[in-house]
C-alpha cells in the first residue's frame, strides 16, 4: 500500500459524510416547500376524527340498522353536477327529516371545495341544487347524514369521465 493512498482515505469518508448531511438537508428543505393537504374525510381534522373514532362506528352502526341511504345520481357533470340521495328506513319507507350537509372537494387539493346545503326533499329523495365544478377528474363526495339523534358519514368518489361510483 502507498503512502498516497493512505491519504486520501480519511478525506473520501470526511467527503462522503458531508455530502449524506448536505442530501438530507436538502430533502427537507424541498420536502417543507411541497403542498400538503390534511385529511378530512370524516369532516373534520383527522386528529378530531380520531378522538372520536369509536363514536363515529357506533353511530354508523346504529344508522345503518335503522335507515338506508343510497346515492342515486345519474352520473358527476362538471357542467351541471346534480347530486341526489335516497334517504329510508329500515322498513323501506321514506324519510324527509334528514339533515344533510354535502361537500365536493378534489382528493387532493381543498382549493376547490363545495358545499352544498339546502336540498329540495321530496318523498325521501334529497335534491342538492347543480352547481359547476372546476376542472374534470375524480371528486370526492362527502355526506353527513343526521336522522334524529343517528349520523352516518357516506363517502364516495366520482368521476366527471365515467359512470362509475365507489363508497369509501
Amino acid at each position: 500500500m502507498s503512502k498516497k493512498s493512505a491519504k486520501i482515505w480519511p478525506y473520501s469518508i470526511v467527503i462522503s459524510i458531508t455530502l449524506v448531511f448536505i442530501a438530507c438537508v436538502a430533502t427537507i428543505v424541498i420536502a417543507n416547500k411541497l403542498p400538503v393537504e390534511k385529511s378530512d374525510t370524516y369532516m373534520m381534522g383527522y386528529h378530531e376524527a380520531d378522538a372520536k373514532a369509536n363514536e363515529i362506528l357506533k353511530s354508523a352502526i346504529e344508522f345503518n340498522k335503522r335507515y338506508k341511504i343510497e346515492y342515486i345520481s345519474d352520473e358527476l357533470s362538471s357542467k351541471n353536477c346534480i347530486v341526489k340521495y335516497r334517504v329510508m328506513d329500515s322498513a323501506s319507507s321514506p324519510v324527509n327529516n334528514a339533515d344533510i350537509k354535502i361537500v365536493i372537494t378534489r382528493p387532493n387539493n381543498h382549493k376547490y371545495d363545495q358545499e352544498l346545503s339546502n336540498p329540495v326533499i321530496e318523498n325521501g329523495i334529497y335534491t342538492f341544487r347543480a352547481t359547476k365544478l372546476p376542472q374534470e377528474g375524480r371528486w370526492d363526495i362527502m355526506a353527513k347524514v343526521k336522522v334524529e339523534d343517528i349520523q352516518r358519514f357516506y363517502n364516495i368518489k366520482a368521476d366527471t369521465r365515467s359512470k362509475e361510483v365507489i363508497e369509501y
